[in-house]
Protein backbone atom coordinates (compact mmCIF):
# COMPACT_ATOMS: atom_id res chain seq x y z
CA UNK A 1 0.00 0.00 0.00
CA UNK A 2 1.40 3.13 -0.65
CA UNK A 3 1.46 5.96 1.75
CA UNK A 4 -0.62 9.01 1.33
CA UNK A 5 -0.42 12.51 1.15
CA UNK A 6 2.50 12.82 -1.98
CA UNK A 7 5.06 15.14 -1.95
CA UNK A 8 5.10 15.49 -6.06
CA UNK A 9 8.52 15.23 -7.71
CA UNK A 10 8.78 17.61 -10.97
CA UNK A 11 12.20 17.01 -11.47
CA UNK A 12 13.96 18.97 -14.37
CA UNK A 13 10.58 18.49 -16.59
CA UNK A 14 11.01 20.34 -19.58
CA UNK A 15 7.21 21.41 -19.86
CA UNK A 16 4.07 20.41 -18.24
CA UNK A 17 2.99 17.52 -21.06
CA UNK A 18 6.60 15.69 -19.67
CA UNK A 19 4.45 16.01 -15.84
CA UNK A 20 1.17 14.26 -16.75
CA UNK A 21 1.72 11.92 -13.64
CA UNK A 22 1.65 14.35 -11.48
CA UNK A 23 -0.75 16.71 -13.20
CA UNK A 24 -3.62 13.94 -13.05
CA UNK A 25 -2.57 13.65 -9.24
CA UNK A 26 -3.21 16.79 -8.76
CA UNK A 27 -6.44 17.04 -10.58
CA UNK A 28 -8.01 14.09 -9.51
CA UNK A 29 -6.84 13.17 -5.90
CA UNK A 30 -5.89 17.42 -4.74
CA UNK A 31 -6.17 16.17 -1.44
CA UNK A 32 -3.10 13.57 -1.72
CA UNK A 33 -0.98 16.45 -2.67
CA UNK A 34 0.93 18.76 -0.33
CA UNK A 35 3.26 20.27 -2.47
CA UNK A 36 6.03 19.87 -5.06
CA UNK A 37 9.67 19.70 -5.19
CA UNK A 38 11.17 21.25 -8.41
CA UNK A 39 14.70 21.06 -9.50
CA UNK A 40 16.95 23.85 -11.34
CA UNK A 41 15.82 24.46 -14.82
CA UNK A 42 12.22 22.72 -14.26
CA UNK A 43 9.59 24.13 -16.27
CA UNK A 44 6.54 22.56 -15.27
CA UNK A 45 4.44 23.91 -12.14
CA UNK A 46 1.52 22.44 -10.55
CA UNK A 47 0.41 25.25 -8.91
CA UNK A 48 0.96 23.80 -5.91
CA UNK A 49 3.68 25.31 -2.58
CA UNK A 50 7.43 24.52 -3.69
CA UNK A 51 8.41 22.46 -0.57
CA UNK A 52 11.97 21.28 0.09
CA UNK A 53 11.85 17.90 1.50
CA UNK A 54 12.12 18.43 5.04
CA UNK A 55 8.66 21.19 4.48
CA UNK A 56 7.08 18.38 2.97
CA UNK A 57 7.86 15.81 5.92
CA UNK A 58 6.72 18.36 8.31
CA UNK A 59 3.39 19.05 5.95
CA UNK A 60 2.65 15.16 6.49
CA UNK A 61 3.97 13.46 3.17
CA UNK A 62 4.89 10.09 3.22
CA UNK A 63 6.03 9.37 -0.13
CA UNK A 64 7.73 11.20 -3.29
CA UNK A 65 6.47 10.66 -6.20
CA UNK A 66 8.01 10.91 -8.92
CA UNK A 67 5.57 12.68 -11.44
CA UNK A 68 7.40 13.28 -14.54
CA UNK A 69 7.79 10.95 -17.24
CA UNK A 70 11.22 11.26 -19.72
CA UNK A 71 11.65 10.04 -22.91
CA UNK A 72 12.70 6.15 -22.13
CA UNK A 73 10.95 6.40 -18.39
CA UNK A 74 14.72 6.42 -16.87
CA UNK A 75 16.29 7.81 -13.57
CA UNK A 76 19.05 10.56 -14.48
CA UNK A 77 21.74 11.35 -11.58
CA UNK A 78 20.36 14.52 -11.14
CA UNK A 79 17.40 12.80 -10.20
CA UNK A 80 18.85 10.01 -7.82
CA UNK A 81 20.67 12.90 -5.45
CA UNK A 82 17.29 13.76 -4.78
CA UNK A 83 15.39 10.27 -4.18
CA UNK A 84 18.50 9.51 -1.95
CA UNK A 85 17.80 12.33 -0.01
CA UNK A 86 14.59 12.08 0.42
CA UNK A 87 14.77 8.56 1.24
CA UNK A 88 17.02 9.66 4.15
CA UNK A 89 14.48 12.36 5.24
CA UNK A 90 12.19 9.12 5.95
CA UNK A 91 10.38 9.63 2.43
CA UNK A 92 8.91 6.56 0.54
CA UNK A 93 9.04 6.63 -2.96
CA UNK A 94 6.70 5.71 -6.01
CA UNK A 95 7.42 5.79 -9.67
CA UNK A 96 5.69 4.47 -13.09
CA UNK A 97 9.20 4.90 -14.72
CA UNK A 98 10.43 2.05 -16.73
CA UNK A 99 13.76 2.40 -14.78
CA UNK A 100 12.83 0.39 -11.68
CA UNK A 101 13.45 1.72 -8.34
CA UNK A 102 14.16 -1.56 -6.76
CA UNK A 103 16.93 -2.15 -10.11
CA UNK A 104 18.65 0.61 -8.74
CA UNK A 105 21.20 -0.39 -6.04
CA UNK A 106 22.04 2.86 -4.19
CA UNK A 107 18.21 3.74 -3.91
CA UNK A 108 17.39 -0.33 -2.90
CA UNK A 109 20.07 0.37 -0.13
CA UNK A 110 19.57 3.93 1.15
CA UNK A 111 15.61 2.95 1.55
CA UNK A 112 16.76 -0.50 4.03
CA UNK A 113 18.97 1.94 5.69
CA UNK A 114 16.18 4.14 6.44
CA UNK A 115 13.07 1.40 6.31
CA UNK A 116 11.57 3.21 3.73
CA UNK A 117 9.86 1.27 0.65
CA UNK A 118 9.93 1.89 -2.90
CA UNK A 119 6.89 1.73 -5.03
CA UNK A 120 7.64 0.38 -9.04
CA UNK A 121 3.87 1.33 -10.02
CA UNK A 122 4.84 0.07 -13.49
CA UNK A 123 5.42 -3.68 -12.82
CA UNK A 124 2.27 -5.95 -13.28
CA UNK A 125 0.94 -7.20 -10.70
CA UNK A 126 0.60 -10.69 -11.34
CA UNK A 127 0.48 -13.27 -14.83
CA UNK A 128 -1.86 -12.39 -17.78
CA UNK A 129 -3.48 -14.77 -20.51
CA UNK A 130 -3.19 -14.43 -23.93
CA UNK A 131 -6.60 -13.11 -25.20
CA UNK A 132 -9.17 -15.18 -26.36
CA UNK A 133 -11.45 -12.47 -27.85
CA UNK A 134 -14.53 -14.08 -26.30
CA UNK A 135 -17.51 -11.84 -26.18
CA UNK A 136 -18.67 -10.77 -22.45
CA UNK A 137 -21.22 -9.58 -20.92
CA UNK A 138 -21.39 -5.77 -20.26
CA UNK A 139 -20.58 -2.24 -22.15
CA UNK A 140 -17.02 -0.74 -22.69
CA UNK A 141 -15.97 2.41 -24.13
CA UNK A 142 -12.45 2.92 -24.86
CA UNK A 143 -11.07 6.71 -25.61
CA UNK A 144 -8.56 6.70 -28.63
CA UNK A 145 -6.45 9.49 -29.50
CA UNK A 146 -5.20 11.39 -32.73
CA UNK A 147 -1.36 11.31 -30.48
CA UNK A 148 -0.07 10.46 -27.02
CA UNK A 149 -0.69 12.97 -24.28
CA UNK A 150 -3.90 14.54 -25.50
CA UNK A 151 -6.65 13.67 -22.62
CA UNK A 152 -7.73 10.11 -22.95
CA UNK A 153 -7.33 9.79 -19.18
CA UNK A 154 -9.21 13.01 -18.01
CA UNK A 155 -12.00 11.93 -20.86
CA UNK A 156 -12.71 8.35 -18.98
CA UNK A 157 -12.58 9.85 -15.80
CA UNK A 158 -14.77 12.57 -16.83
CA UNK A 159 -16.73 10.03 -18.15
CA UNK A 160 -17.38 7.90 -14.53
CA UNK A 161 -17.20 10.55 -12.77
CA UNK A 162 -20.20 11.48 -13.97
CA UNK A 163 -22.25 8.69 -14.87
CA UNK A 164 -22.18 7.65 -11.28
CA UNK A 165 -23.39 11.24 -10.77
CA UNK A 166 -26.40 9.81 -12.88
CA UNK A 167 -26.62 6.59 -10.49
CA UNK A 168 -25.46 4.82 -13.63
CA UNK A 169 -23.09 1.52 -13.15
CA UNK A 170 -19.85 2.64 -14.38
CA UNK A 171 -15.76 2.22 -13.57
CA UNK A 172 -12.56 3.77 -14.93
CA UNK A 173 -9.98 1.39 -15.76
CA UNK A 174 -6.48 2.39 -15.53
CA UNK A 175 -4.11 1.26 -17.99
CA UNK A 176 -1.14 3.63 -17.06
CA UNK A 177 0.41 4.85 -13.65
CA UNK A 178 -0.87 7.37 -13.55
CA UNK A 179 -4.42 6.35 -13.51
CA UNK A 180 -3.22 3.39 -11.10
CA UNK A 181 -2.12 5.84 -8.50
CA UNK A 182 -5.31 7.76 -9.04
CA UNK A 183 -7.41 5.08 -8.39
CA UNK A 184 -5.18 2.69 -6.66
CA UNK A 185 -5.62 -0.25 -9.12
CA UNK A 186 -5.37 -1.25 -12.92
CA UNK A 187 -2.66 -2.90 -15.20
CA UNK A 188 0.46 -1.14 -16.19
CA UNK A 189 -0.16 -1.91 -19.62
CA UNK A 190 3.02 -0.87 -21.16
CA UNK A 191 4.99 -2.89 -18.89
CA UNK A 192 3.30 -6.39 -19.52
CA UNK A 193 4.72 -8.78 -22.16
CA UNK A 194 3.53 -7.83 -25.71
CA UNK A 195 1.73 -11.42 -26.18
CA UNK A 196 -0.52 -10.68 -22.92
CA UNK A 197 -1.02 -7.14 -23.43
CA UNK A 198 -4.98 -7.95 -24.52
CA UNK A 199 -5.33 -10.62 -22.45
CA UNK A 200 -4.56 -8.41 -19.62
CA UNK A 201 -7.37 -5.66 -20.74
CA UNK A 202 -9.45 -8.53 -20.62
CA UNK A 203 -8.93 -9.64 -17.13
CA UNK A 204 -9.80 -5.84 -16.26
CA UNK A 205 -12.86 -5.43 -18.41
CA UNK A 206 -14.74 -9.16 -17.00
CA UNK A 207 -17.61 -10.21 -17.76
CA UNK A 208 -20.51 -7.44 -15.88
CA UNK A 209 -23.99 -6.87 -15.57
CA UNK A 210 -25.97 -6.26 -18.87
CA UNK A 211 -25.83 -2.37 -17.96
CA UNK A 212 -22.60 -1.52 -16.56
CA UNK A 213 -20.05 0.43 -18.51
CA UNK A 214 -16.06 0.47 -18.72
CA UNK A 215 -14.37 3.19 -18.97
CA UNK A 216 -11.17 2.16 -20.26
CA UNK A 217 -8.20 4.21 -20.34
CA UNK A 218 -6.46 4.86 -23.68
CA UNK A 219 -2.84 4.38 -24.46
CA UNK A 220 -0.83 5.44 -26.83
CA UNK A 221 -1.91 6.27 -30.84
CA UNK A 222 -2.27 3.72 -33.85
CA UNK A 223 -0.88 6.59 -35.54
CA UNK A 224 2.17 7.43 -33.33
CA UNK A 225 5.25 5.26 -34.28
CA UNK A 226 6.64 4.60 -30.56
CA UNK A 227 3.33 3.71 -29.44
CA UNK A 228 0.93 2.19 -31.51
CA UNK A 229 1.18 -1.19 -30.10
CA UNK A 230 -0.37 -0.65 -26.70
CA UNK A 231 -3.05 0.89 -28.31
CA UNK A 232 -3.83 -2.16 -30.47
CA UNK A 233 -3.81 -4.40 -27.25
CA UNK A 234 -6.71 -1.75 -25.84
CA UNK A 235 -8.29 -2.03 -29.26
CA UNK A 236 -8.53 -5.58 -29.27
CA UNK A 237 -8.52 -6.77 -25.93
CA UNK A 238 -11.03 -4.13 -24.78
CA UNK A 239 -13.92 -5.41 -27.37
CA UNK A 240 -15.21 -1.72 -27.29
CA UNK A 241 -18.85 -0.58 -27.80
CA UNK A 242 -18.62 2.77 -27.78
CA UNK A 243 -15.23 5.08 -29.13
CA UNK A 244 -14.04 8.34 -27.76
CA UNK A 245 -11.74 10.06 -30.02
CA UNK A 246 -9.59 12.58 -28.27
CA UNK A 247 -7.80 15.67 -30.00
CA UNK A 248 -5.39 18.31 -29.32
CA UNK A 249 -4.96 20.58 -31.92
CA UNK A 250 -2.95 22.73 -31.38
CA UNK A 251 0.34 20.71 -32.03
CA UNK A 252 1.94 20.30 -35.35
CA UNK A 253 3.65 17.40 -35.13
CA UNK A 254 3.26 14.35 -33.32
CA UNK A 255 4.79 13.71 -29.63
CA UNK A 256 8.10 13.76 -30.01
CA UNK A 257 7.89 12.95 -33.48
CA UNK A 258 8.94 15.94 -35.42
CA UNK A 259 8.85 13.97 -38.82
CA UNK A 260 5.12 13.06 -38.22
CA UNK A 261 2.08 14.66 -38.61
CA UNK A 262 -1.35 13.98 -36.47
CA UNK A 263 -4.18 11.95 -38.76
CA UNK A 264 -7.03 13.86 -38.98
CA UNK A 265 -9.85 13.19 -37.43
CA UNK A 266 -11.93 11.58 -40.14
CA UNK A 267 -8.95 9.47 -40.07
CA UNK A 268 -8.83 8.30 -37.10
CA UNK A 269 -12.51 7.46 -36.37
CA UNK A 270 -12.20 5.43 -39.65
CA UNK A 271 -9.14 3.51 -38.80
CA UNK A 272 -10.34 2.97 -35.41
CA UNK A 273 -13.50 1.57 -35.84
CA UNK A 274 -11.88 -0.72 -38.61
CA UNK A 275 -9.19 -2.14 -35.92
CA UNK A 276 -12.28 -1.99 -33.58
CA UNK A 277 -14.82 -4.49 -35.17
CA UNK A 278 -12.16 -7.21 -35.87
CA UNK A 279 -13.60 -7.95 -32.15
CA UNK A 280 -16.39 -6.25 -31.59
CA UNK A 281 -18.14 -5.81 -35.35
CA UNK A 282 -21.01 -3.01 -33.79
CA UNK A 283 -17.81 -0.82 -32.34
CA UNK A 284 -18.69 2.63 -33.42
CA UNK A 285 -16.96 6.10 -32.41
CA UNK A 286 -19.89 8.24 -30.83
CA UNK A 287 -18.43 11.53 -29.65
CA UNK A 288 -15.45 13.53 -29.87
CA UNK A 289 -13.32 14.88 -26.65
CA UNK A 290 -10.96 17.95 -27.39
CA UNK A 291 -8.15 19.46 -25.06
CA UNK A 292 -8.52 22.99 -25.39
CA UNK A 293 -6.03 23.75 -22.57
CA UNK A 294 -3.98 26.15 -25.20
CA UNK A 295 -7.08 27.75 -26.85
CA UNK A 296 -8.73 30.13 -25.19
CA UNK A 297 -12.53 30.40 -24.15
CA UNK A 298 -13.78 31.60 -27.66
CA UNK A 299 -11.66 30.05 -29.65
CA UNK A 300 -11.83 26.69 -28.07
CA UNK A 301 -16.07 26.84 -28.43
CA UNK A 302 -15.59 27.81 -32.15
CA UNK A 303 -13.49 25.22 -32.58
CA UNK A 304 -16.17 22.84 -30.72
CA UNK A 305 -18.59 24.32 -32.59
CA UNK A 306 -16.64 23.31 -35.99
CA UNK A 307 -15.56 20.06 -35.28
CA UNK A 308 -19.61 19.22 -34.35
CA UNK A 309 -20.60 20.21 -37.64
CA UNK A 310 -17.86 18.78 -39.85
CA UNK A 311 -18.03 15.00 -37.63
CA UNK A 312 -21.70 14.91 -36.85
CA UNK A 313 -20.54 13.54 -33.63
CA UNK A 314 -21.30 15.50 -30.08
CA UNK A 315 -17.64 17.54 -29.31
CA UNK A 316 -16.60 19.09 -26.06
CA UNK A 317 -13.49 19.68 -23.84
CA UNK A 318 -15.06 17.29 -20.61
CA UNK A 319 -12.25 19.20 -18.14
CA UNK A 320 -13.99 23.10 -19.35
CA UNK A 321 -17.26 22.10 -20.02
CA UNK A 322 -18.33 18.45 -18.00
CA UNK A 323 -18.47 15.09 -19.56
CA UNK A 324 -22.67 14.78 -19.48
CA UNK A 325 -22.66 15.03 -23.35
CA UNK A 326 -19.72 12.19 -23.97
CA UNK A 327 -22.40 10.50 -21.30
CA UNK A 328 -25.33 11.09 -23.64
CA UNK A 329 -23.75 9.69 -26.72
CA UNK A 330 -23.40 6.15 -24.80
CA UNK A 331 -27.28 6.28 -24.25
CA UNK A 332 -28.50 4.73 -27.88
CA UNK A 333 -25.33 1.50 -27.29
CA UNK A 334 -27.29 -1.78 -26.36
CA UNK A 335 -25.15 -4.65 -25.14
CA UNK A 336 -24.32 -7.17 -28.12
CA UNK A 337 -24.95 -10.51 -28.38
CA UNK A 338 -22.23 -12.67 -26.10
CA UNK A 339 -24.16 -16.50 -26.89
CA UNK A 340 -20.86 -18.80 -26.81
CA UNK A 341 -21.15 -19.99 -31.12
CA UNK A 342 -20.77 -16.22 -31.79
CA UNK A 343 -18.41 -16.17 -34.39
CA UNK A 344 -15.86 -13.43 -35.58
CA UNK A 345 -15.30 -13.24 -39.88
CA UNK A 346 -11.45 -12.72 -39.15
CA UNK A 347 -10.40 -10.40 -41.64
CA UNK A 348 -10.52 -6.63 -41.80
CA UNK A 349 -13.19 -5.24 -44.34
CA UNK A 350 -11.43 -2.01 -45.85
CA UNK A 351 -13.80 0.29 -47.62
CA UNK A 352 -12.35 0.98 -50.93
CA UNK A 353 -13.74 4.29 -51.22
CA UNK A 354 -11.66 5.49 -47.91
CA UNK A 355 -8.16 5.69 -48.27
CA UNK A 356 -6.48 4.43 -44.28
CA UNK A 357 -2.88 4.93 -45.32
CA UNK A 358 -0.71 6.30 -43.03
CA UNK A 359 2.19 7.66 -45.85
CA UNK A 360 0.59 10.78 -46.17
CA UNK A 361 1.08 11.74 -42.72
CA UNK A 362 4.91 11.47 -42.68
CA UNK A 363 6.31 15.12 -43.03
CA UNK A 364 8.55 15.73 -46.65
Amino acid sequence: MIKTPYLLFLGDAPDQLAAKVARGIKDWRPELAVGQYRMEGCNADMGLADMSLTEARAAGARTLVIGVANRGGIISRAWKKVLIAALNEGLDIASGLHNLLNDEPDLVAAARANGAALHDVRVPAGDYPVANGRPRRGLRCLAVGTDCSVGKMYTAISMEREMRARGLKADFRATGQTGILITGGGVPLDAVVADFMAGAIESITPDNDPDHWDLIEGQGSLFHVSYSGVTMALVHGGQPDALILCHEPTRTHMRGLPDYRQPSLELLRDTAETLARVANPACQAVAISVNTQHLDQDAALRYLAEVESRMGLPTVDPYRQGAARLVDALAPIRPRDTAPDATRDGYIAFDAGKDLGHGALRNA
